[in-house]
């Protein structure tokens, strides 16, 4: 009877510490039908990934992405609102609820991970930091800014990166910090500062909107990893499983041939692939707790990886970003999608 006993209050106890758990999963999910749309955390000031233009409809990469998730979960992408947040802000409102899912240029690291509770999914952008400096400097490399006022943006992964590579290379500096990227641009190309660091895509963003772009070049060193992410919270797998796939899908719709022009004659396709990922056949949509035609929206409202890489940040945007490790794998990037099954 003893053994009995023990057994039924092993799993009693056992139950008891997996409850809240089972309780927590899906709580945002329910959260965002129930308001109706899905918040989303984003830059606000970075021409190409999050910017609202002259007509204040917002425009980038990472709202592209913030629009693929309300298509996964709505069928339909202007069911979102933007809240622009600064770099110091950004996790503060991740943490405390005040948005659902952060896109907002975020690198991946181990301590964001871990002890900022963050969970983050597919890399929406491989970038590396870089130096952006006024060609009338004559500058060729960033091992020539020895002594050089810098301007950088705090809170992020930045200003560590900087003073890494600085006393790597025996060189002194002096970082000039400022809050907010808008500001920090008007800083910069004030002339307070000989050079502005950042991500590479975030430099060449400030550039496309200095008043003369040409008189800036971004130096060739590239010094740090950079995996730009979607993030949300820790405990909730349902949702963070719905925010990666709505990434992944737009890699995979690329890598199926799968575009925003031909979705609907794909609808057609004898593929077994095409046609689960679209969900022709039943099963994915079941599995993330969202309808069959979750990815088949998303690319019909929003479009592949390709085109959404291409209208905001491509080579024939004022950005001028070539694909590079943004490519699929099969044109050697890095940009890889796990099967949709």
């Amino acid at each position: 009877m003893k053994q009995v006993f023990k057994c039924c209050a092993v799993l009693v106890i056992t139950a008891m510490i997996f409850l809240p758990l089972s309780a927590m999963a899906g709580e945002t999910l329910d959260a965002v039908k129930k308001k109706g749309f899905v918040t989303v955390g984003v830059n606000g000031s970075l021409f190409g990934f999050g910017q609202p233009d002259e007509k204040g409809e917002w425009q980038g990469l990472d709202v592209e992405t913030g629009k693929a998730i309300a298509a996964a979960v709505f069928g339909d992408a202007s069911k979102v609102k933007f809240i622009p947040l600064t770099a110091v802000q950004r996790f503060t409102a991740l943490q405390s609820g005040e948005i659902d899912v952060l896109c907002r240029n975020a690198t991946r690291t181990l301590s964001r991970d871990s002890a900022l509770g963050l969970n983050f999914v597919q890399v929406n952008y491989y970038d590396g930091q870089a130096f952006l400096v006024p060609k009338s400097l004559g500058l060729k490399s960033a091992k020539e800014l020895d002594g050089a006022t810098v301007c950088v943006l705090p809170g992020t992964t930045t200003e560590l990166n900087a003073a890494d590579f600085f006393r790597a290379n025996n060189m002194q500096w002096k970082p000039v910090v400022i809050e907010s990227t808008a500001e920090l641009a008007k800083t910069f190309f004030a002339g307070r500062c000989d050079s502005l660091t950042s991500d590479a895509s975030q430099l060449a963003g400030t550039r496309a909107v200095a008043p003369n772009p040409d008189d800036y070049v971004i130096l060739p060193e590239i010094i740090s990893k950079e995996p730009l992410a979607p993030a949300v919270r820790h405990g909730d797998d349902e949702w963070r499983d719905i925010v990666d796939y709505a990434v992944l899908a737009m890699i995979n719709a690329e890598e199926l041939g799968i575009t925003s022009k031909n979705v609907d004659e794909m609808l057609k396709s004898k593929d077994p692939k095409v046609q689960r990922f679209l969900g022709v056949s039943e099963g994915n949509g079941k599995a993330l707790g969202l309808d069959e035609k979750f990815a088949y929206n998303i690319i019909k409202q929003v479009g592949n990886y390709g085109e959404v890489f291409e209208r905001n940040v491509g080579p024939d945007t004022p950005l001028k970003l070539e694909r590079g490790l943004n490519a699929l794998w099969t044109d050697g990037g890095l940009m890889y999608s796990p099967p949709f099954k």
